[in-house]
């Protein structure tokens, strides 16, 4: 029996490579860095992360810019509370590949957050809106149920020694 594809989550066609069904047409600048998403510049060249943990397996996606400040800040929130929510519920998401998946888009967020105001996006693009900070989703705060079985199991060994 085949294992069915795994389905594509909201984010998956929000951030499709160039080129590819679902991203946005921005035409090439010689030279320039314009954002992959709405053709606006300036933009930094970044790549986001999110990262889910299964039980047994994981899943890693990533997102390569350049994007503009807005773009890239919507990207980085986007991924970010995917990965609170979603990337603590396997041994090695807990303790290695969730907290460098945060890390990883917490530079990211810094060097999008250096950037000026875009300029005009391009002909026919449409720039990402930033939407809730990750604080204010409420997904993010599943987080902590992993965390405090964390602290709790690691108090547990550290009075039982």
């Amino acid at each position: 029996m085949a294992t069915p594809a795994p389905q594509p989550t909201h984010f998956d066609s929000a951030y499709a490579a160039p080129g590819s069904p679902g991203a946005a047409h921005v035409p090439a600048h010689p030279g320039t860095s314009a954002c992959r998403l709405c053709g606006a510049q300036p933009a930094a060249q970044v790549a986001v992360r999110a990262h889910q943990g299964l039980l047994l397996m994981m899943r890693f996606h990533k997102v390569d810019g350049p994007f503009c400040r807005p773009c890239g800040t919507a990207a980085v929130r986007e991924l970010t509370a995917t990965t609170l929510w979603q990337g603590w519920w396997s041994p090695f998401s807990l303790v290695f590949f969730s907290p460098f998946t945060l890390v990883w888009n917490l530079f990211a967020s810094r060097k999008l957050t250096a950037l000026p105001p875009p300029g005009p996006t391009a002909p026919g693009a449409t720039r990402l809106q930033g939407g809730k900070p990750v604080h204010q989703r409420p997904l993010a705060y599943v987080a902590i149920i992993p965390l405090v079985w964390a602290v709790w199991f690691i108090t547990g060994m550290i009075t039982h020694v």
